[in-house]
């Protein structure tokens, strides 16, 4: 199973659900309302293509058996909240959206619509689910337990900046979710022996100030927190730390595709065929696409 098939299951499963209680209307087009929080052109290729995809494999054909509604916020979190809204007066059959923000907003907009979120760095704490044992409630979706997952960029920054001695934190400061998650990653740092250079962006501005500022504090690693915010503006914060040499490090490989030194988190993709490719192969591999 991929990624895209992955994505696809969770609507699809939840939408085979409720086939399966109003049967009597087989001919019903499902509705389904996607909240994507940031900007089309830097978030769609990740996170709405897939669900399309996925959901196209699983038989569902939009414009005959499901219709897709789909909103961006643009970063603007009062939109987001407006098209949350629109769609529990659409009464959507489904609401899918992606993040805690996205998933918060959601929440707050309706208790009976399901809602699923694809990928939040913790579930749990951002209060979207009372337990991952037993969810409770109308949201489901995955956890890509980022908050462990970005301790071990410390180590791996230790590991490819000899004599590391401060590093900077940036993550997007009008997230309600990041403040407890950036604190534990400064506490991990420090135990590390490692300063510690926070940053707060609130807008694309901000990071280029930001940005000067840890390089004049000679911070000689930046670790970006992920969030849908962070992901929309990952070229522009490359191209900032970039022109001050600053090594730059992230969860996602789409940090380093973009220009990031090197990036270490969940490998979002599931395997599709269940294969375990030998290291003998992909020592002689050009390029490994996952």
């Amino acid at each position: 199973m991929n990624r895209r098939t992955f994505l696809g299951a969770f609507g699809g499963s939840l939408l085979t659900a409720t086939i399966a209680a109003e049967a009597q209307h087989a001919s019903k087009v499902w509705r389904v309302g996607w909240l994507g929080d940031g900007t089309r052109a830097a978030r769609e290729v990740n996170t709405l293509t897939p669900l399309r995809e996925g959901l196209r494999e699983l038989g569902y054909v939009e414009g005959k058996s499901i219709f897709i509604d789909a909103r961006w916020s643009d970063g603007d979190r009062e939109r987001l909240a407006r098209d949350a809204a629109e769609f529990v007066r659409l009464k959507m059959d489904v609401i899918v959206t992606h993040g805690s923000v996205g998933g918060t907003v959601a929440k707050k907009a309706t208790t009976t619509i399901p809602i699923v979120v694809a990928t939040a760095a913790d579930l749990v704490g951002a209060g979207l689910v009372a337990s991952l044992a037993r969810p409770g409630g109308n949201v489901t979706g995955t956890s890509d337990q980022a908050g462990e997952v970005i301790k071990k960029n410390l180590d791996v920054i230790a590991e490819l900046v000899p004599g590391l001695q401060r590093v900077a934190v940036l993550w997007y400061r009008s997230n309600p979710a990041l403040p407890p998650f950036t604190e534990a990653l400064q506490v991990a740092a420090r135990s590390r022996g490692l300063m510690v250079t926070p940053l707060a962006a609130a807008t694309p501005d901000d990071v280029t100030s930001l940005i000067e500022t840890a390089a004049r504090e000679q911070t000689r690693g930046l670790i970006v927190v992920q969030d849908s915010w962070t992901l929309s503006h990952r070229a522009h914060i490359a191209q900032r730390a970039l022109a001050k040499k600053l090594p730059m490090f992230a969860s996602s490989r789409l940090f380093a595709e973009a220009g990031a030194l090197a990036s270490y988190g969940a490998d979002i993709p599931a395997r599709a065929l269940g294969l375990t490719i030998p290291p003998s192969v992909l020592l002689r591999a050009d390029e490994v696409i996952e």
